[in-house]
């Protein structure tokens, strides 16, 4: 219940979590008590500690409405509800966009609000193409997928604006990815880096597992499929970490 709180800074909380995949009995009994409060044990590991996720109708599953308060979403929120979905999705791509980058627990993502913004914009051109071929050929819009029918919305929405104060303007699409990057981060998923970039974040062991689970999805895989999103080098969106955990330091 305590995102950030890990294993390799609490040493009774290292030793519950060797107790788990040691004693079968007892890695038995957290599943059960878990289960009696709607929650489901994702992973239990010495890098990211236990991962539980609530089921839906648990008392401590997280309503849209709580995530629209911690967000500040504004008063769209239907409309802001699918484009924070678009900037969560495409965070996750962009961190994690290998199968063998949820495999290897050596490797750390690292995002940025504004190389975020610019997959999504990237996407929002293809699914346009995809869309005026569609016209084209009468094939209706609504029968594709999901994604092709957000990226409208995305796509008339500012990348960037200030307020009077020189604030960026809360209705843009980087202000959207800031508060979603903001909230992962609460979460216990991100960590922040710096402020280059409209922000700079690398990911944790906790949502690495997370999106082990995101990936199987068809929204991860069509975003994934536009070929918007690029690997780089080591040096860039992917790094070797030391193996100490969440609390080393990156390679």
């Amino acid at each position: 219940m305590r995102p950030k709180h890990l294993p390799a800074r609490d040493a009774v909380y290292a030793d519950l979590v060797r107790r788990y995949h040691e004693d079968d009995e007892f890695a038995e009994l957290v599943k059960a008590f878990a289960e009696g409060l709607g929650i489901t044990m994702l992973a239990v590991t010495q890098q990211a500690g236990a991962i539980p996720v609530p089921r839906e109708e648990s008392p401590f599953e997280l309503k849209f409405d709580e995530y629209a308060k911690r967000a500040a979403l504004g008063g769209n929120r239907g409309v802001d509800k699918m484009l924070h979905g678009l900037a969560h999705l495409a965070v996750a791509a962009l961190a994690f966009p290998r199968p063998d980058d949820l495999a290897n627990t050596s490797y750390v993502g690292y995002v940025a609000v504004a190389e975020v913004d610019a997959v999504l914009r990237d996407a929002c051109r293809v699914l346009e193409q995809r869309a005026v071929e569609a016209d084209e050929n009468q094939d209706p819009l609504d029968t594709a997928p999901d994604l092709e029918r957000a990226w409208r919305a995305y796509a008339r929405r500012p990348a960037a604006a200030s307020t009077k104060d020189g604030r960026l303007a809360p209705d843009t699409t980087r202000a959207i990815i800031a508060k979603a990057v903001r909230f992962l981060a609460d979460q216990g998923f991100l960590v922040f880096r710096n402020n280059e970039s409209g922000g700079s974040y690398r990911t944790t062991a906790r949502y690495q597992e997370q999106i082990r689970e995101v990936a199987a999805s068809a929204a991860f895989r069509e975003l994934l499929d536009l070929g918007v999103v690029s690997v780089t080098d080591p040096s860039g969106s992917l790094a070797v970490t030391n193996g100490s955990g969440d609390g080393g330091t990156d390679v």
